[in-house]
């Protein structure tokens, strides 16, 4: 039996593109989200949860609270990396935590996204899905 302590993350390397900066020349607040965006879909490519695997079970699972801490600029041209980490829950939920670090190891930003399972009628769904339920039991989450 495997510990409930068990940590899933995923770390994936990103480059600032051109139209994700200010005319400051520092990448935009907003892109950030975004970039949250390619560590959930690395993670779920990783480990097996993409967002297709939930769609073919009949499920879509919406963003409802995100938050985001800015503490140094990235630029364009630079390399960074993300690392998600999924935050077991005995919820009906996906909770992913973000680190974004540049080259130099310094964190960058952090931040946190919650999303809910909706089933094809669009209800909430108040318990883990059969699907959800089997991945985390594989993953060896409690």
């Amino acid at each position: 039996m495997q510990s409930k302590e068990n940590i899933l993350t995923c770390t994936e390397e990103v480059r600032v593109r051109f139209n994700e900066t200010d005319p400051l020349g520092i990448v935009w607040h907003g892109h950030y989200i975004v970039y949250f965006e390619d560590g959930r879909e690395a993670f779920g490519r990783q480990h097996g949860l993409t967002y297709l695997d939930i769609q073919n079970a009949g499920f879509v699972t919406p963003i409802v609270k995100s938050t985001c801490e800015h503490f140094l600029p990235l630029k364009y041209g630079e390399t960074f990396r993300i690392v998600t980490t999924y935050v077991n829950s005995i919820s009906a939920k996906l909770i992913y935590r973000y680190e974004i670090f540049n080259k130099e190891d310094q964190l960058v930003c952090s931040g946190e996204t919650i999303q809910v399972f909706l089933d094809s009628n669009g209800s909430l769904c108040l318990y883990n899905p059969e699907f959800f339920q089997n991945w985390k039991d594989k993953m060896g989450l409690l």
